[in-house]
């Protein structure tokens, strides 16, 4: 478009986001649900978080990778459910461009910082079960330290790339994001710039952002259970297992619900079951999370009880 066409068009200032669903009636149960949702999630990583740095017990890496899980996980539900709920109350489902870029930056940001932590987590456990051993000094407290913080600086870095580029597209109408909150293939739908460099870098920075990652911990897994299946006794299989079987669910959950929303196109028959598999990876993750730890690890249960 050449600079005295777009001298024409008005630039948005605003996005209306449809949400989850049209249906007036449908708006007060959906209000209960996720707020529901975002109580649970928000007490329950609170709770996991102060029990680990209360109890003494759990003064471990692996407990050390789960308080910060917990801590992503809130900050995740944070940038995506409270507009949520505000938009089900009042019925104002219009969201600055501003507002809108810095969800989409906050939301990039733990996604991404997500994806390497679970990776780092898949480590810990390849290490505490193939390299019992050796498993103190190779995963020390620096070790576990610089794991974290990359994790987060990686998601930081990454997501302010992709944002910066986003930011300088050209949204002239029409307003309406058919999605619950601000994500990158309904925003593109809706930009009048040429949408084909940021695409491409889209594509380009998939492989550190989810597919690296996806295959660490997939690789991490492979030997995993390659080792438990050569220990000789059924107790022992059980017990290497139980110590991975939590953090391998949350990465079956995270990484499924995950390639299926992108793996899926964006036609109009299938935007609805794309939010529903959103809303599953974006804001049920991060409440099954603290259910998971607490139900199925014995540890976390002693700690409460304590």
């Amino acid at each position: 478009m050449e600079r005295g066409e777009w001298d024409n068009e008005t630039l948005l200032m605003e996005f209306l986001l449809l949400g989850l669903g049209d249906a007036h009636e449908l708006q007060t149960p959906l209000f209960l649900l996720c707020l529901t949702i975002y109580t649970v999630t928000m007490v329950g990583n609170m709770l996991i978080i102060v029990l680990v740095i209360t109890d003494p017990h759990l003064h471990t890496p692996m407990y050390f990778f789960l308080v910060n899980l917990s801590s992503l996980e809130t900050c995740y539900s944070s940038s995506i459910l409270p507009r949520l709920l505000v938009s089900f109350l009042t019925g104002d489902r219009t969201i600055s461009v501003q507002g809108c870029m810095a969800q989409f930056f906050f939301f990039g940001t733990f996604a991404t910082s997500e994806c390497y932590l679970l990776a780092a987590m898949s480590y810990d456990r390849y290490l505490a079960i193939c390299k019992p051993l050796h498993y103190s000094g190779l995963m020390n407290w620096k070790v576990c330290l610089q794991l974290v913080t990359g994790s987060w600086v990686v998601g930081l870095l990454i997501s302010t790339g992709i944002t910066s580029f986003m930011s300088r597209q050209r949204f002239c109408g029409p307003n309406a994001i058919d999605h619950f909150f601000c994500e990158e293939a309904p925003l593109l739908e809706l930009s009048c710039s040429d949408t084909g460099m940021i695409r491409i870098l889209i594509i380009i920075l998939s492989f550190p952002d989810v597919v690296f990652p996806f295959l660490f911990t997939l690789a991490s897994y492979v030997c995993i259970i390659a080792a438990i299946l050569r220990i000789p006794s059924s107790i022992g299989r059980h017990k290497a297992f139980s110590t991975c079987s939590s953090h391998l669910t949350m990465v079956i959950v995270f990484y499924g619900t995950l390639i299926i929303v992108y793996m899926l196109p964006r036609t109009v028959p299938l935007r609805q079951l794309n939010k529903l598999f959103s809303f599953f990876y974006t804001v049920l993750t991060p409440l099954i999370n603290p259910l998971i730890y607490s139900l199925r690890n014995r540890e976390v249960k002693g700690a409460l009880e304590r």
